[in-house]
Protein backbone atom coordinates (compact mmCIF):
# COMPACT_ATOMS: atom_id res chain seq x y z
CA UNK A 1 0.00 0.00 0.00
CA UNK A 2 0.86 3.65 -0.17
CA UNK A 3 2.70 4.35 2.85
CA UNK A 4 1.55 7.23 4.56
CA UNK A 5 2.90 9.85 7.23
CA UNK A 6 2.41 9.53 10.89
CA UNK A 7 3.01 12.39 12.66
CA UNK A 8 1.30 11.39 16.00
CA UNK A 9 -0.36 8.88 18.21
CA UNK A 10 -2.70 8.32 20.69
CA UNK A 11 -3.10 5.03 22.65
CA UNK A 12 -6.36 5.61 23.89
CA UNK A 13 -9.11 7.94 24.13
CA UNK A 14 -12.69 8.17 25.05
CA UNK A 15 -13.26 11.32 23.36
CA UNK A 16 -12.92 11.37 19.83
CA UNK A 17 -15.28 8.69 18.62
CA UNK A 18 -18.82 8.96 20.08
CA UNK A 19 -19.27 5.95 22.25
CA UNK A 20 -16.34 3.91 21.56
CA UNK A 21 -12.97 3.12 23.20
CA UNK A 22 -10.36 4.39 20.14
CA UNK A 23 -6.89 5.43 19.22
CA UNK A 24 -6.11 8.58 17.17
CA UNK A 25 -3.76 8.33 14.49
CA UNK A 26 -2.71 12.71 13.67
CA UNK A 27 -1.45 12.63 10.10
CA UNK A 28 0.98 15.46 8.29
CA UNK A 29 -0.26 17.48 6.20
CA UNK A 30 -2.98 20.49 5.82
CA UNK A 31 -4.46 23.14 3.37
CA UNK A 32 -4.92 25.18 5.48
CA UNK A 33 -3.69 27.53 7.98
CA UNK A 34 -5.83 28.02 10.67
CA UNK A 35 -4.99 30.84 13.33
CA UNK A 36 -5.84 28.98 15.95
CA UNK A 37 -4.20 25.60 15.20
CA UNK A 38 -2.98 23.92 17.90
CA UNK A 39 -0.98 21.16 15.61
CA UNK A 40 1.12 23.37 13.53
CA UNK A 41 4.24 21.02 14.05
CA UNK A 42 1.48 18.61 11.55
CA UNK A 43 0.56 21.30 8.74
CA UNK A 44 3.75 20.52 6.13
CA UNK A 45 3.99 16.96 4.37
CA UNK A 46 6.69 15.21 5.18
CA UNK A 47 8.63 12.19 6.81
CA UNK A 48 6.18 10.60 9.83
CA UNK A 49 7.28 10.06 13.16
CA UNK A 50 5.84 6.96 12.94
CA UNK A 51 6.42 3.56 11.00
CA UNK A 52 3.35 2.79 9.54
CA UNK A 53 3.95 -0.54 9.55
CA UNK A 54 4.64 -0.65 13.11
CA UNK A 55 1.90 1.58 13.84
CA UNK A 56 -0.31 -1.01 12.16
CA UNK A 57 1.21 -4.14 14.57
CA UNK A 58 0.47 -1.89 17.67
CA UNK A 59 -3.15 -1.75 16.59
CA UNK A 60 -3.15 -5.47 15.64
CA UNK A 61 -1.87 -5.91 19.02
CA UNK A 62 -5.30 -3.77 20.33
CA UNK A 63 -7.98 -5.40 18.71
CA UNK A 64 -10.49 -6.59 21.43
CA UNK A 65 -8.94 -3.32 24.04
CA UNK A 66 -10.06 -0.68 21.09
CA UNK A 67 -13.51 -0.42 19.35
CA UNK A 68 -12.09 2.41 16.90
CA UNK A 69 -9.41 4.20 15.26
CA UNK A 70 -10.17 7.83 14.59
CA UNK A 71 -7.59 9.52 11.66
CA UNK A 72 -7.22 13.02 12.36
CA UNK A 73 -4.42 15.48 11.62
CA UNK A 74 -3.41 18.15 10.02
CA UNK A 75 -5.79 16.89 7.30
CA UNK A 76 -5.50 12.95 7.31
CA UNK A 77 -7.79 13.21 3.41
CA UNK A 78 -4.88 15.63 2.28
CA UNK A 79 -2.82 12.26 1.77
CA UNK A 80 -5.28 10.82 -0.47
CA UNK A 81 -5.14 6.81 -1.86
CA UNK A 82 -2.58 6.30 0.87
CA UNK A 83 -4.95 7.48 4.00
CA UNK A 84 -7.80 4.96 1.92
CA UNK A 85 -5.53 1.68 1.84
CA UNK A 86 -4.08 2.30 5.27
CA UNK A 87 -7.82 2.88 6.47
CA UNK A 88 -8.81 -0.42 4.93
CA UNK A 89 -6.20 -2.36 6.60
CA UNK A 90 -7.64 -0.81 9.86
CA UNK A 91 -10.37 -1.84 8.92
CA UNK A 92 -9.85 -5.44 8.19
CA UNK A 93 -9.06 -5.54 11.31
CA UNK A 94 -12.64 -4.87 13.32
CA UNK A 95 -12.01 -1.50 14.35
CA UNK A 96 -14.75 1.08 13.38
CA UNK A 97 -13.08 4.21 11.70
CA UNK A 98 -13.60 7.32 12.34
CA UNK A 99 -12.55 10.61 10.77
CA UNK A 100 -11.82 14.23 11.71
CA UNK A 101 -11.55 16.88 8.78
CA UNK A 102 -11.55 20.21 8.07
CA UNK A 103 -13.71 18.94 4.72
CA UNK A 104 -11.91 20.58 2.62
CA UNK A 105 -11.48 17.23 0.60
CA UNK A 106 -15.36 16.59 -0.40
CA UNK A 107 -14.32 14.08 -3.58
CA UNK A 108 -11.88 12.23 -1.10
CA UNK A 109 -14.63 12.28 1.66
CA UNK A 110 -16.93 10.78 -1.01
CA UNK A 111 -14.20 7.48 -2.27
CA UNK A 112 -13.83 7.26 1.90
CA UNK A 113 -17.91 6.98 2.42
CA UNK A 114 -17.41 3.19 1.92
CA UNK A 115 -14.94 2.99 4.89
CA UNK A 116 -15.53 5.40 7.22
CA UNK A 117 -18.16 5.00 9.85
CA UNK A 118 -18.37 8.33 11.98
CA UNK A 119 -17.04 12.31 10.86
CA UNK A 120 -16.11 14.86 13.08
CA UNK A 121 -16.44 17.77 11.13
CA UNK A 122 -15.06 21.35 11.31
CA UNK A 123 -17.20 23.97 10.86
CA UNK A 124 -14.85 27.09 11.27
CA UNK A 125 -17.33 30.58 11.42
CA UNK A 126 -19.29 32.41 9.27
CA UNK A 127 -18.73 32.68 4.84
CA UNK A 128 -17.41 36.35 5.65
CA UNK A 129 -14.59 35.54 8.47
CA UNK A 130 -13.67 31.86 6.76
CA UNK A 131 -10.50 33.18 4.32
CA UNK A 132 -9.52 35.20 6.97
CA UNK A 133 -9.76 32.38 9.71
CA UNK A 134 -8.08 29.37 7.73
CA UNK A 135 -6.18 31.28 4.76
CA UNK A 136 -8.08 29.94 1.96
CA UNK A 137 -10.61 31.11 0.10
CA UNK A 138 -12.02 28.04 -1.33
CA UNK A 139 -12.70 26.31 1.78
CA UNK A 140 -15.76 27.17 3.02
CA UNK A 141 -17.69 26.33 -0.07
CA UNK A 142 -15.63 22.89 0.14
CA UNK A 143 -16.48 22.18 3.78
CA UNK A 144 -20.07 22.90 2.92
CA UNK A 145 -20.18 20.36 0.20
CA UNK A 146 -18.20 17.63 2.29
CA UNK A 147 -20.84 17.94 5.15
CA UNK A 148 -23.91 17.55 2.63
CA UNK A 149 -22.28 14.78 1.05
CA UNK A 150 -21.28 12.99 4.21
CA UNK A 151 -25.62 13.62 5.14
CA UNK A 152 -26.40 12.30 2.79
CA UNK A 153 -24.46 8.96 3.59
CA UNK A 154 -26.79 8.70 7.08
CA UNK A 155 -23.60 7.52 8.83
CA UNK A 156 -23.09 9.09 12.23
CA UNK A 157 -21.53 12.99 12.20
CA UNK A 158 -20.60 15.80 14.78
CA UNK A 159 -20.23 19.67 13.64
CA UNK A 160 -17.81 20.99 15.53
CA UNK A 161 -17.44 24.47 16.34
CA UNK A 162 -14.65 26.28 17.78
CA UNK A 163 -15.56 29.50 19.60
CA UNK A 164 -12.40 31.80 18.93
CA UNK A 165 -14.29 35.39 19.03
CA UNK A 166 -11.66 37.09 16.71
CA UNK A 167 -13.37 35.40 14.50
CA UNK A 168 -16.79 34.13 15.75
CA UNK A 169 -19.72 36.11 17.42
CA UNK A 170 -22.72 34.69 19.01
CA UNK A 171 -24.88 36.03 16.51
CA UNK A 172 -22.57 33.93 14.12
CA UNK A 173 -22.77 31.35 16.44
CA UNK A 174 -26.91 31.51 15.97
CA UNK A 175 -26.35 32.08 11.77
CA UNK A 176 -24.08 28.61 11.94
CA UNK A 177 -26.20 26.42 14.14
CA UNK A 178 -29.47 28.00 11.50
CA UNK A 179 -27.54 26.43 8.92
CA UNK A 180 -26.90 23.19 10.38
CA UNK A 181 -30.25 22.73 11.64
CA UNK A 182 -31.66 23.51 8.26
CA UNK A 183 -29.08 21.04 6.47
CA UNK A 184 -30.81 17.88 9.10
CA UNK A 185 -27.73 17.84 11.48
CA UNK A 186 -28.67 16.34 14.72
CA UNK A 187 -24.54 16.32 17.11
CA UNK A 188 -22.78 19.55 16.87
CA UNK A 189 -20.40 20.24 19.57
CA UNK A 190 -19.58 23.90 20.49
CA UNK A 191 -16.00 24.20 21.85
CA UNK A 192 -14.45 27.39 23.90
CA UNK A 193 -11.15 28.37 22.34
CA UNK A 194 -8.44 27.65 24.09
CA UNK A 195 -5.09 30.32 23.13
CA UNK A 196 -2.01 28.73 22.33
CA UNK A 197 -0.37 30.97 20.15
CA UNK A 198 -2.47 34.32 20.72
CA UNK A 199 -1.30 36.81 18.49
CA UNK A 200 0.47 39.32 21.00
CA UNK A 201 -0.98 41.89 18.94
CA UNK A 202 -4.83 40.08 19.19
CA UNK A 203 -4.74 38.84 22.34
CA UNK A 204 -8.34 37.00 23.41
CA UNK A 205 -9.92 37.59 27.31
CA UNK A 206 -11.34 34.66 29.60
CA UNK A 207 -14.49 36.95 29.29
CA UNK A 208 -14.57 37.06 25.31
CA UNK A 209 -14.01 33.08 25.11
CA UNK A 210 -16.63 32.17 27.95
CA UNK A 211 -19.56 34.76 26.52
CA UNK A 212 -20.83 31.83 24.31
CA UNK A 213 -21.37 29.74 27.00
CA UNK A 214 -22.67 32.37 29.62
CA UNK A 215 -25.36 33.31 27.65
CA UNK A 216 -28.46 30.90 28.68
CA UNK A 217 -30.48 32.37 26.05
CA UNK A 218 -27.94 31.58 23.03
CA UNK A 219 -27.61 28.07 24.65
CA UNK A 220 -31.07 27.32 25.22
CA UNK A 221 -31.99 28.41 21.52
CA UNK A 222 -29.47 25.78 20.41
CA UNK A 223 -30.06 22.78 22.35
CA UNK A 224 -33.58 23.23 21.34
CA UNK A 225 -32.67 22.78 17.71
CA UNK A 226 -30.70 19.68 17.84
CA UNK A 227 -30.94 16.31 18.92
CA UNK A 228 -27.75 16.21 20.83
CA UNK A 229 -25.54 19.70 21.60
CA UNK A 230 -22.10 19.20 23.62
CA UNK A 231 -20.95 22.20 24.98
CA UNK A 232 -17.00 21.46 25.67
CA UNK A 233 -15.85 23.58 28.04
Amino acid sequence: MPEIQIGGYVPFTTIDYPGKLAAVLFLRGCPLRCAYCSNRHLLDVGSGEYDPAKVLDLLRNRVGKLEAIVFSGGEALMQGDAVLDYMRAVKALGFSVGLHTNGFYPEMLRRAAEIVDWVGLDFKTTRDKYKELVGNDVAYERMLESLDSWLGTGRGIEVRITCDPRFITKSALSEIADILAARGVQNIAIQKYIPHFDDERDKTTPDAREQFFNDTNLRDKINAMFENVIWRE
